[in-house]
């Protein structure tokens, strides 16, 4: 289970990064829009969690509901940090 909850987190990582650099490169600089694909994520991997609380054993691709949320919040926190790190150096070159 451990081996999935890595591999589903690096994929969402992937995902929520393009994802965002795309919608930060789409909008001005003044918009926080290319914030929101980690903070779905994020929400994302709350609900999940509090799911897996709730619901009897439910597995999907090798993992739990806790294990998916785990990932989800896991690839939110990667994804915001290259979020914001990327949108400082691109207003710090402006």
């Amino acid at each position: 289970m451990f081996q999935s909850v890595l591999t589903i987190g690096a994929i969402l990582v992937v995902a929520v990064v393009v994802l965002s650099l795309i919608l930060l490169k789409a909008t001005s600089k003044e918009s926080y829009t290319g914030y929101f694909p980690g903070i779905v994520i994020g929400l994302a991997g709350l609900v999940l969690l509090m799911l897996a609380a709730a619901i009897d054993k439910v597995e999907i691709m090798g993992a739990g509901l806790g294990g998916w949320g785990i990932a989800s919040l896991f690839a939110a926190a990667i994804g915001l940090i290259i979020t914001a790190l990327t949108d400082t150096f691109a207003h710090a070159k402006a």
